[in-house]
């Protein structure tokens, strides 16, 4: 079919965007008007088949990784009879898992108690990489740290405990009476405890 013939007032520019020839997207202005300067309405946008089968693809897979994660995903309760002593030790002292590998449960991160008797102390030793928080749950304890065991502080039960990586230390529980315990959480799955001789200080 030809063209539709226009009235003289009006004339037809073609789009910026196209070649002159290209009338379907060609914008038409009054001659001689305040419409010659009048900026082209947008057009309503349209997806292209290509760009609505990606997003389809995207949310086919988005759903199924939901659904997967849904399925395999589990709260984990570990009550104290369940608690692993055969995790690594220091003498002097007594550490149960919670949660670990050796206790089927996958996670990032390693969590358990920790135990020093009235009157005891734990060897020297660090956890390599690992760092360390953790809370103290009753009593108070005397920890002494450092390259030649020059610092000191005391904790008691309410407080947070931070342990870098790396660093030596040493819990000495102060009382006669009452063992103190933390909550432990190490950075990493499997505990390391690097046990030093106990020369290693002065």
């Amino acid at each position: 079919m030809g063209s539709k013939l226009l009235p003289s007032h009006i004339r037809c520019l073609p789009n910026e965007n196209t070649s002159s020839h290209e009338r379907p997207n060609a914008r038409c202005v009054r001659a001689g008007s305040e419409f010659h300067n009048r900026q082209p309405e947008c057009t309503k946008p349209q997806f292209s088949g290509s760009l609505a089968s990606r997003c389809l693809i995207l949310w086919l897979k988005l759903l199924s990784i939901g659904e997967a994660m849904n399925s395999c995903a589990a709260i984990n309760i570990v009550s104290p009879t369940q608690f692993d002593r055969g995790t690594a030790q220091t003498p002097g002292s007594e550490r149960r898992a919670a949660i670990a590998p050796a206790l089927g449960i996958a996670s990032a991160i390693w969590g358990g108690l920790f135990e020093v008797e009235p009157g005891s102390r734990t060897g020297i030793h660090h956890h390599g990489k690992q760092e360390t928080i953790a809370y103290v749950l009753s009593g108070v304890c005397e920890i002494r740290w450092g390259e030649k065991g020059e610092s000191v502080a005391r904790a008691k039960a309410g407080d947070f405990i931070h342990v870098p990586a790396f660093l030596p230390h040493m819990e000495i529980n102060p009382s006669n009476h009452d063992s103190f315990r933390w909550v432990v959480v190490r950075s990493t799955a499997t505990p390391i405890v690097i046990n030093l001789p106990d020369n290693a200080w002065p």
